[in-house]
């Protein structure tokens, strides 16, 4: 099997102290529920705006929050990505600031803009 050379193969990611890392991060276009597109906003000032994302792996001092849970990440507070392939195959993990999360849930939560309906 040939490896992806945008990606970093590995077996398991372990981080330090209270250090978060999450998954599924969405950055593309959304529609609103009202049938309204809004473009792929990343890295413009319409993209300001917290993102939800799911827990990946934490350090052993991180106590907030689980592995498997869904947070939502104050705007920027999160590092640029690294593509990893696991297990579950391809994905972008991202480091997270600790002091940034503005909520927790264990059910996976979307942009509040986000409609069922595909761009």
């Amino acid at each position: 099997m040939a490896q992806n050379i945008n990606s970093i193969k590995v077996a398991q990611l372990k981080p330090l102290n209270d250090t978060i890392l999450v998954s599924d991060m969405y950055f593309g276009e959304r529609i609103t529920s009202g049938g309204i597109i809004l473009r792929n906003d990343d890295s413009k000032s319409v993209g300001i705006r917290p993102r939800w994302c799911k827990v990946y792996a934490i350090g052993p001092e991180q106590k907030d929050v689980e592995v498997g849970q869904y947070i939502l990440v104050a705007h920027g507070r999160w590092g640029r990505g690294i593509k990893i392939e696991d297990e579950n195959g391809d994905q972008t993990i991202r480091k997270v600031d600790p002091n940034d999360i503005l909520l927790v849930s264990d059910e996976p939560m979307y942009d509040e803009t986000m409609s069922n309906k595909e761009v």
